[in-house]
C-alpha cells in the first residue's frame, strides 16, 4: 500500500493535505469542464470536481484522464499527489499513478465541504 504521508490505503477527501503523495482515494466525479490548450502546447486537459462522502475538490486531468473523467462515474485513483495553485490543493495524477473507472460508489458526494477553497499559505521556516 502506498503512504500519503503517514496515512496507510485509502483515505477521504477530507484528509487530503497540502503536498501530499502517494494518495490512494475512490471519488465520484461532480462535473467537468474540458479546457482549451493556451501557446503551443497540444496536450489536453479538463477541469474536474470530484468527491466522496467527505468533500470535493478539483482535479486536473490530462490527455487520456480526459476520456475518463466523466460526471457521473466513479474513479480509483493510485499514486495521486496534490499540487498547489495560487495557495489552493489540487488532485492529479501524473505518468507514476493510474486512473481506473471503478464499479458505481454507493456514496453522496458532499458537495458543500470544497477542500480547494480552503487556502494555505506558504511559510519558510528558518531552522
Amino acid at each position: 500500500m502506498a503512504e500519503q504521508n503517514g496515512k496507510q490505503g485509502s483515505i477521504k477527501v477530507t484528509q487530503l493535505r497540502p503536498l501530499d503523495t502517494g494518495v490512494t482515494i475512490k471519488v465520484k466525479v461532480v462535473n467537468t469542464k474540458v479546457i482549451a490548450p493556451r501557446g503551443r502546447s497540444q496536450g489536453r486537459f479538463a477541469e474536474a470536481l470530484i468527491g466522496d462522502e467527505t468533500g470535493i475538490i478539483a482535479f486536473t486531468a490530462r490527455n487520456d484522464q480526459v476520456d475518463l473523467v466523466k460526471e457521473g462515474s466513479t474513479l480509483q485513483l493510485s499514486n495521486a499527489k496534490i499540487d498547489m495553485f495560487k495557495g489552493s490543493m489540487r488532485l492529479a495524477v501524473d505518468r507514476s499513478g493510474k486512473i481506473e473507472v471503478a464499479e458505481p460508489a454507493n456514496f453522496s458526494v458532499k458537495e458543500e465541504n470544497n477542500m480547494s477553497l480552503i487556502e494555505f499559505e506558504h511559510v519558510d521556516v528558518v531552522v
